[in-house]
């Protein structure tokens, strides 16, 4: 057994997903035969050689392992491209743990598919948006006949009892349920692309807190820790908003039934780009963190993905909604996670000088 191979070897081969482990430098000590093939290199060729010298990817991927090894939590990526040296971009989800106390990472990547004869891991983009646009198109023609049973209901109670009008406002209350989700399908389905302008972050920041404050997390403590000399970003200010709004609900329903503490943070980071040192810098980050349970260790793989949640009463629209803003903002979102600590951290671009004088 190689040194920095894990101690089970058997699981290690059996590993169906390429998985790598790192030294606190980012060095690779170990790949799983997954690995091997996905980089199209062997374990000894490998061993020993920085991770960027091995791939290439379009994230901040290096401040965000950093983060994960001083968080000493689970690190999870929900849309990387990742391209292997001399091979092309693969759309990918990632995850990242600690392993021991010597700053060694391990990490996984889910290929969304899969070329040069691997077996496909997950549907293709193109599903996924063949799957989006019917779910657009079924919002689109049910919210018609919800409207008329809506109204129909409210007629109806007009005319009834006490007791018979509970159940009149029953259906009224959950077709209304109905008619939000489906607002928040099509929202998903037609995301118009930002209209960005010099934004002080805080602003968007302090619109977010009071809508929380006084909506869904009236109950909860929410501590804001903000850096007040931050220039402005390049940013959708509505947009922003709504991602905020998304992650503060999110933090929220996972919170006790007691409450519980979240956190807004605001700082500036230099040396965060969107590809490995040579693309856009975005050293304005944001963090919503909340002292919940922690991101299922199931859901690590999709948390962004449209569809999927960890709660019973979920859409699984609002961290992909999430995900697709910041994208469409040449941003960034992640997520490390453990029990009682959960942080979302936006990566933002800065505005020009040309840009806020416009």
């Amino acid at each position: 057994m190689m040194p920095g191979t894990p101690n089970n070897a058997s699981l290690w081969g059996a590993l169906p997903v390429p998985t790598l482990l790192l030294d606190a430098n980012d060095r690779v000590l170990q790949i799983n035969p997954a690995a091997e093939t996905f980089l199209g290199a062997s374990t000894r060729s490998v061993a020993g050689r920085p991770l960027r010298d091995l791939m290439h990817w379009d994230a901040p991927l290096d401040a965000a392992l950093a983060r994960a090894r001083t968080d000493a939590a689970p690190l999870f990526v929900g849309e990387i491209a990742i391209a292997a040296a001399g091979r092309a971009p693969v759309q990918c989800s990632l995850q990242c743990g600690p392993m021991g106390a010597e700053g060694d990472l391990l990490m996984l990547i889910s290929p969304r598919e899969m070329s040069g004869g691997m077996a496909q891991e997950a549907p293709s983009r193109s599903t996924a948006r063949s799957v989006i646009g019917m779910a657009d198109m079924l919002a689109h023609e049910i919210k018609n006949p919800l409207a008329g049973i809506i109204g129909a209901a409210q007629l109806l109670s007009m005319n009834l009892n006490p007791g018979d009008r509970e159940l009149t406002d029953l259906i009224v209350s959950e077709s209304r349920r109905i008619a939000t989700l489906l607002d928040q399908v099509e929202s998903f389905g037609n995301l118009a692309p930002p209209r960005r302008r010099a934004v002080n972050i805080h602003d968007v920041l302090v619109r977010a807190r009071r809508s929380a404050q006084l909506g869904f997390a009236a109950d909860m403590t929410i501590i804001e820790d903000y850096d007040p000399s931050l220039p402005d970003a390049w940013a959708d200010p509505d947009m922003l908003l709504q991602v905020l709004q998304n992650l503060l609900k999110n933090a929220a329903e996972v919170a006790s039934p007691e409450g519980g503490t979240i956190t807004l943070r605001s700082y500036f980071e230099q040396g965060v780009h969107l590809r490995a040192g040579t693309g856009a810098p975005l050293p304005l980050q944001i963090e919503v963190v909340d002292d919940g349970p922690g991101v299922p260790p199931s859901l690590g793989g999709s948390l962004f993905e449209p569809f999927v949640s960890g709660r019973e009463n979920g859409t699984g629209l609002g961290l992909a909604l999430a995900a697709r803003i910041m994208a469409a903002h040449d941003g960034w979102i992640a997520v490390t996670s453990r029990p009682g600590r959960t942080v979302f951290r936006l990566s933002l671009p800065l505005a020009t000088h040309e840009q806020r004088a416009d």
